[in-house]
């Protein structure tokens, strides 16, 4: 996806959404670098909520222009409602993100999964891993930051949006955007599936990571991880908890799941596992549900 084909800014007006059909929304099909061969993925339908696609100004400086787009879910109805942020994995605005922010409309909630790797490509319908690794480096840490304050403002312009009861999921990729973004902007609770935790070998960008800011979180954060992850390996996870405990942060904590591997949520792929997906889910809600006011699942 080039960046002409991203849409115009809508600007601060309110967007009115519409029912339509997955098929009529440039973010169709699941990651085709993932999507296992005896995948049966959940499919959220969209009675009583409403889905479309949208625009937003986000992050810019000169050479990041600001028009990004947006799959937002909402429940039927004037709200306001309590709003979630949806971050994607590495693959970008696929089905399995626009179900995720189906099902917290269902619950109550409007979801908004912002493009953040718009600016550079669709990693989604790639299967070359390196190339969809040369998409997701482009989106740095103060870009993604930037980019979730833009989608918290377009939501605030919103009539049936109340960001004072916001909160933020992600998952791999999107994982770590959780912790950064529940320490660098006013979100009320967090649930971070499987995102990295401390620098890689292989991590290039000088920039802080969760364990950093373990001190400087805003609000409670659910750290959701899998005990075979073998890239998220566990003694970086009690890096974590050991840092969250130095702080005193309490209100944080982090859960490992036995036999669970990374992605262990993602129902398109080989190493779903339903047990530890469905507990996770019902944490999420249950956190989100006493900090924003939505619905338990």
């Amino acid at each position: 996806m080039g960046l002409d084909h991203l849409p115009t800014p809508e600007g601060p007006k309110d967007l009115k959404l519409t029912r339509r059909t997955l098929g009529g929304l440039m973010f169709t099909g699941y990651a085709a670098a993932a999507l296992g061969a005896q995948a049966q993925p959940i499919v959220t339908d969209e009675t009583g909520i409403l889905t479309d696609q949208v625009s937003f100004v986000g992050w810019s400086t000169a050479d990041y222009p600001p028009s990004l787009p947006a799959y937002v879910a909402r429940p039927e109805g004037d709200g306001p409602f309590p709003v979630v942020i949806v971050v994607n994995e590495i693959f970008g605005l696929h089905a399995y993100i626009q179900d995720v922010c189906r099902r917290l409309a269902k619950q109550g909630y409007a979801a908004m999964a912002p493009g953040y790797f718009a600016r550079a490509g669709d990693p989604s319908r790639l299967t070359d891993f390196a190339a969809i690794r040369e998409i997701v480096a482009t989106a740095t840490n103060d870009q993604v930051m930037g980019d979730t304050g833009a989608a918290l403002q377009w939501l605030d312009s919103q009539p049936w949006a109340d960001v004072s009861r916001a909160g933020i999921t992600g998952f791999c990729w999107g994982g770590t955007v959780v912790w950064m973004a529940s320490a660098a902007h006013d979100f009320k609770a967090g649930a971070a599936f499987y995102g990295r935790l401390v620098a890689s070998a292989q991590s290039t960008e000088e920039r802080p990571w969760p364990v950093d800011v373990a001190g400087e979180l805003r609000c409670p954060v659910i750290g959701l991880y899998g005990e075979t992850d073998q890239g998220i390996p566990l003694d970086t996870v009690e890096q974590m908890r050991a840092a969250l405990a130095a702080t005193g942060n309490n209100d944080s904590e982090i859960i490992v799941y036995p036999g669970a591997d990374h992605g262990f949520h993602a129902d398109y792929r080989p190493m779903y596992n339903a047990a530890a997906a469905t507990d996770a889910w019902s944490r999420l809600s249950a956190l989100f549900a006493r900090r924003l006011g939505g619905r338990p699942a």
